[in-house]
């Protein structure tokens, strides 16, 4: 009489999907900080539209701190900060591969223009 591909006496587990075994192994192999640090910066080139002006970007306590090459966009981008933090996190919300529980690297609160 066949088993149906069942081991006697261990019961069956859910097969799981690939949207959440991802964020599982990502957890597990403690990689949601750097992960959520590259998902901020991609926001800020998404977002914001001068990742041709951006030299550098920096993110450390819910802070980025962008260096610009030129002074001109800088100026333009002051005026906006409010906007583009809130259009960041926006876009983070909707990323599937950003951890929003992770304690070290969570949503933008500031940005530093330098």
């Amino acid at each position: 009489m066949p088993d149906n591909g069942k081991i006697k006496g261990t019961p069956r587990k859910e097969a799981l999907g690939m949207d959440q075994i991802i964020p599982m192994y990502i957890r597990a192999m403690k990689l949601s900080a750097g992960l959520n640090t590259q998902r901020v910066f991609a926001a800020w080139d998404e977002v914001s539209g001068v990742s041709g002006f951006t030299l550098r970007k920096f993110y450390r306590d819910g802070t980025l701190h962008v260096t610009l090459s030129s002074s001109m966009v800088r100026t333009h981008l002051e005026f906006q900060k409010e906007a583009i933090v809130q259009a960041i996190n926006d876009f983070l919300k909707k990323d599937e591969l950003f951890a929003k529980d992770c304690a070290k690297v969570g949503f933008v609160k500031d940005i530093i223009l330098k």
